[in-house]
């Protein structure tokens, strides 16, 4: 699976999460190496790096700047589902490594 040039949003989060369906994830592909930029909602600026493996799979670092102007950091696993509709949904299992160290949930669907 390539992610290159796809655009993601949240449809669904735990409640100690910081993204809403107002944030976008803007990921670029080069080989196995996934990056993100994204921003919106309670998110000011967020960046995000990770591996992608054979089935999809991506295991990445993230951190981003939150409205109240808090740096935050974290690590996630993301695994994709194509969707009824035919878009990619990438189900995340995820935990703050700032913070209250917290572990929380998403579904982000492709845009």
């Amino acid at each position: 699976m390539n992610y290159n040039n796809k655009r993601f949003r949240p449809i669904r989060n735990t409640k100690n999460a910081e993204t809403s369906e107002e944030t976008i994830f803007c990921y670029t592909q080069e080989g196995n190496i996934l990056t993100s930029a994204y921003e919106g909602g309670g998110i000011l600026k967020g960046h995000l790096i990770g591996l992608v493996d054979e089935a999809g799979t991506i295991e990445m670092r993230y951190h981003q700047v939150n409205k109240d102007g808090v740096l935050m950091t974290g690590i996630c696993t993301s695994r994709p589902q194509i969707a009824p509709n035919g878009k990619i949904r990438l189900h995340e299992s995820w935990q703050w490594t700032s913070g209250n160290n917290s572990k929380g949930n998403s579904i982000l669907e492709e845009l």
